[in-house]
């Protein structure tokens, strides 16, 4: 940590531009000069001169693996050069203060963890929920000061909510020095997210952002995930990483979303399991005209897509490993078509009319057939999808997708080699580890 003053002067002296150049590829050194100097210098205003740690989490990509990770599944995701970026200090008291650009600070009393039904829904349940888990697992949780920005837009589907959960994760640890691991602080944003927040979700985001990189992840054993790093260069294969945002608004989905783990944990229950990963596959398909009648078509679609989902990542990663670019690209489309046809999130049946995802589909299908792939990104329902664009089509595919969004809708991303830091001169790229 340092003084707002000395880190001014290290940004403008370019100590910090060889984390820059591993953080963020895309953009040139003096922009992130400019944009962490107005960090510690918002920081500075907020809560005066005093030493400061520069945290930053990233968000995530979702490559393989949808909707696999709540039913203990595998999945291949990857974090990308968009962060939640905060300068923290701490306060000697025993108030966790945050104020986010754009937004009012408020304030978490360390002395109270215990879970607030008026926060549900809120930032301060976050930080509440996390505090508590690294309270009950014997860390040390003090009072702070801390300012943040983000580049990672609320519903972009490259998850906000993890990115920021990864980023209070790392203040409370590196301030309290408690050496939490990336996975217990994963561990810790889902409890939060989970318990506190009031929306039940699986581990990918919040892993995905605490580890960084292009990541296999098996969670057989959720509170022991296995990852396994994967090597991957996009750009020298001549692809580049695209979300497309349709716009999409997210608002009364989460029955939607609450659906798909209930469905598919109807089936397991079905089956003597409480979690789709404990099934024999070979039991399921041999038991679907029973399943049928006691569960329904849609839950055992919906099953379908999780054994298939579930046992092509370890192939995507493999393809990867191997440079067996055009294997994998197939692969992106099969997931997506099983996504689109038996787990069925694309759009909600509540309105039909809103389509926006399918038509982001069927038009870099258009596109993008044979030389890209292109899958639904994440929840589902609404926002974003996922394109590996050709070099040579950015331009075409870039222009004829704002055409149908809006401008901006495209946002082309870099995979991010480190997780949720506290950024230094000289980190590299395991530091998130």
């Amino acid at each position: 940590m340092e003084f707002p003053h000395k880190l001014l002067q290290q940004f403008a002296a370019g100590e910090f531009d060889s984390a820059f150049a591993l953080l963020y590829k895309l953009s040139a050194a003096k922009e992130c000069r400019a944009r962490y100097s107005n960090l510690v210098d918002a920081f500075s205003k907020r809560y005066g001169e005093k030493p400061v740690a520069i945290i930053s989490a990233p968000g995530r990509t979702e490559i393989g693996g949808n909707h696999t990770d709540h039913q203990h599944g595998r999945i291949l995701a990857a974090a990308v050069d968009v962060d939640v970026l905060a300068a923290a200090a701490a306060n000697g008291g025993n108030e966790m203060r945050i104020t986010s650009h754009g937004y009012p600070e408020f304030t978490v009393n360390a002395d109270d963890l215990s879970v607030k039904e008026s926060e549900r829904g809120e930032s301060a349940a976050l930080v509440r929920g996390i505090a508590a888990w690294f309270k009950e697992h014997g860390h040390r949780v003090q009072g702070f000061d801390a300012f943040a920005v983000s580049t990672v837009l609320s519903g972009s589907g490259l998850s906000s909510s993890a990115a920021f959960e990864i980023a209070v994760g790392n203040i409370i640890n590196v301030l309290g020095g408690s050496g939490a691991s990336a996975v217990d602080i994963a561990i810790a944003g889902q409890y939060a997210e989970s318990k506190y927040f009031g929306k039940p979700c699986g581990l990918m985001d919040q892993t995905t952002s605490s580890v960084g990189g292009c990541v296999m992840i098996d969670f057989a054993e959720p509170i022991n995930p296995i990852i396994k790093r994967v090597p991957v260069d996009l750009a020298a294969d001549g692809l580049l990483l695209c979300t497309v945002d349709t716009k999409g608004s997210h608002v009364d989905l989460t029955p939607d979303y609450a659906s798909i783990p209930y469905e598919m944990r109807m089936i397991a229950r079905e089956l003597g399991h409480e979690y789709l990963r404990e099934v024999d596959p070979s039991d399921f398909y041999g038991k679907i005209a029973m399943l049928r009648k006691t569960c329904g078509d849609r839950p055992v679609l919906r099953a379908m897509h999780f054994f298939e989902e579930d046992s092509l990542v370890p192939r995507q990663a493999k393809a990867l490993e191997e440079s067996r670019i055009e294997d994998f690209k197939r692969m992106v489309v099969s997931s997506g078509l099983s996504s689109f046809t038996k787990l069925q999130n694309i759009y909600s049946t509540t309105d039909v009319n809103q389509q926006g995802l399918s038509i982001a589909l069927a038009a870099s299908e258009e596109i993008l057939s044979g030389k890209g792939a292109w899958r639904v990104h994440g929840g589902g329902f609404a926002g974003t999808i996922l394109a590996l664009v050709p070099e040579e089509l950015k331009s075409e595919y870039e222009e004829k997708l704002n055409a149908i969004f809006g401008e901006g809708s495209c946002h082309f991303l870099t995979i991010r080699p480190a997780g949720g830091i506290e950024v230094k001169p000289g980190i590299h790229a395991d530091a998130g580890i």
